[in-house]
């Protein structure tokens, strides 16, 4: 099947679908889609389903007994049957969907399936039962089943430890946001790196924020400070409250107060565990609930220290929960009564230390493991991680926002490069140049072979002096938002 020119990118996502709808082994097989709501895993499915003639049923949140109907009338329609079939209960309704592969494979997708489990619980069992190695479907169909979900707890529990379908599956496939050269083309900023850099801190790369933005972005630069105001500050927008429903419309989150108190502590710099319960007034060891919560469902992810071990810090993963987060639930009452222009004017520091220092970072680490070539990281990377180094000159640790490693198949880890990203307005020039090369020095590898790669990011370019030295070197590289949006 060629992938429809209505879905945008998700190229890797397609194949995976495409192989496994169309496997011409014997026997039915069950796959996994799920992700974060908004990520367009329906529209992908629908097209999945058209293409190739499959069947599609799309629950919905109420009864057993209504699902059950809802999907009898789906079926007939799908065999082109006068009148609705009434389905006694979902073994019955289960054989019978996977008797559509009978002579061929046909993908059967089940969207929205956490619906149907939080009505019916005993329904992965049944599941479980109709794949059986000696059931009819694994002998004399080639169904391929679809389960898909948004509720990331719930359709990950399906496959993990004694759950009744672990080992059933062939394919678990995870929709996530756009990356962010993606996004930037999903937009149509792609030609302008900084307005790209700018829209994707604040709304990330979820494919429906743009529809939900009213089906644009701002024009130019000159237009994004009232695009803001807009689309993203504006009550009337549907953007407003968007960072604080990801939270809510989560069913395995059963106290969204305590979570999102996390999600604000984070979004505020509080990026240690022990910086967050000293914020939060709580004992670090009373948040691992809360963190760990935060990350099965997406919305909070932990970075590992590239140098020290059993140390890490945790970042807000969703940039439209920062948003909401630092401005709108802070500024709401400002905000509902029009003073959006105002509100953003006022938080041009905050926006610039929280929102755009900290994402800058990140886009760094994402283009090091994502598009950079290996001549420009001495290696190839298997990981990017930031980290903080003890230095006894200056009596203190000094943080360093990447760390590149490769880990070769045979051979011992080794340290390729380390790096710095400024995302401020001014440009980067020798003073930081000769800091990562203190840095440098410090590293526990630091007298043992070749010495890493200095990389320097800047949002905002580099100073003359600094692009002379580093043309006299081999061991710099200068990476500014052209090169992180089109180059490696």
């Amino acid at each position: 099947m060629v992938k429809p020119e209505r879905l945008f990118a998700r190229d890797a996502e397609w194949r995976e679908l495409e192989r496994f709808a169309a496997s011409e082994q014997q026997g039915a097989s069950l796959g996994l889609v799920y992700g974060r709501r908004r990520q367009g895993k329906t529209l992908m499915l629908e097209l999945l389903a058209r293409e190739s003639r499959g069947f599609l049923f799309a629950a919905t949140q109420q009864s057993e007994a209504q699902n059950l109907a809802d999907l009898g009338s789906a079926y007939s329609a799908f065999r082109g049957l006068r009148r609705p079939v009434l389905f006694a209960d979902w073994r019955e309704a289960l054989d019978e969907l996977l008797r559509i592969g009978e002579d061929a494979p046909v993908p059967v997708v089940i969207d929205e399936f956490p619906y149907l489990v939080s009505a019916s619980p005993a329904l992965p069992s049944y599941l479980q039962q109709a794949l059986s190695p000696l059931s009819h479907a694994k002998e004399h169909t080639r169904t391929r089943l679809i389960l898909c979900g948004s509720a990331l707890t719930t359709m990950a529990q399906l496959l993990g430890g004694g759950a009744p379908l672990r080992g059933r599956a062939s394919m678990e496939l995870v929709v996530r946001p756009f990356r962010f050269r993606e996004a930037a083309s999903f937009w149509g900023v792609e030609d302008d790196p900084e307005l790209a850099f700018r829209l994707h801190a604040l709304v990330g790369g979820t494919p429906a924020y743009k529809e939900m933005c009213g089906g644009t972005g701002p024009a130019d630069l000159a237009d994004f400070d009232g695009w803001v105001a807009r689309r993203l500050l504006n009550p009337a927008s549907a953007m407003f409250r968007e960072g604080g429903l990801l939270l809510r419309e989560e069913p395995s989150i059963s106290d969204p107060t305590s979570y999102a108190a996390v999600l604000a502590a984070v979004s505020a710099g509080q990026h240690r565990r022990s910086e967050i319960a000293g914020l939060l007034g709580r004992p670090s060891g009373a948040l691992a609930h809360l963190l760990s919560g935060l990350r099965d469902i997406g919305l909070l992810e932990q970075v590992e220290d590239a140098i020290r071990d059993k140390r890490s810090v945790f970042r807000v993963a969703e940039p439209a929960v920062r948003l909401y987060q630092l401005l709108i639930q802070r500024h709401e009452p400002e905000l509902v009564v029009g003073r959006a222009d105002r509100v953003w004017a006022d938080n041009a520091d905050t926006v610039a230390g929280k929102i755009y220092g900290p994402h800058f970072e990140e886009l760094a680490r994402r283009w090091c493991f994502e598009h950079a070539a290996p001549e420009s990281l001495g290696g190839r990377a298997t990981w990017v991680r930031p980290t903080e180094i003890a230095c006894r000159e200056h009596r203190r640790g000094h943080e360093l926002d990447l760390v590149v490693a490769e880990s070769p198949a045979f051979g011992p880890e080794r340290i390729t490069a380390i790096g710095e990203a400024k995302g401020t307005a001014t440009p980067v020039g020798l003073p930081q140049l000769e800091r990562l090369e203190h840095l440098r020095g410090l590293l526990p590898s630091a007298r043992v072979g070749a010495l890493p790669k200095l990389l320097l990011f800047a949002r905002s370019g580099f100073t003359e002096d600094l692009r002379r030295e580093a043309g006299r070197r081999g061991d710099v590289e200068l990476v500014d938002l052209w090169r992180m949006y089109r180059g490696e």
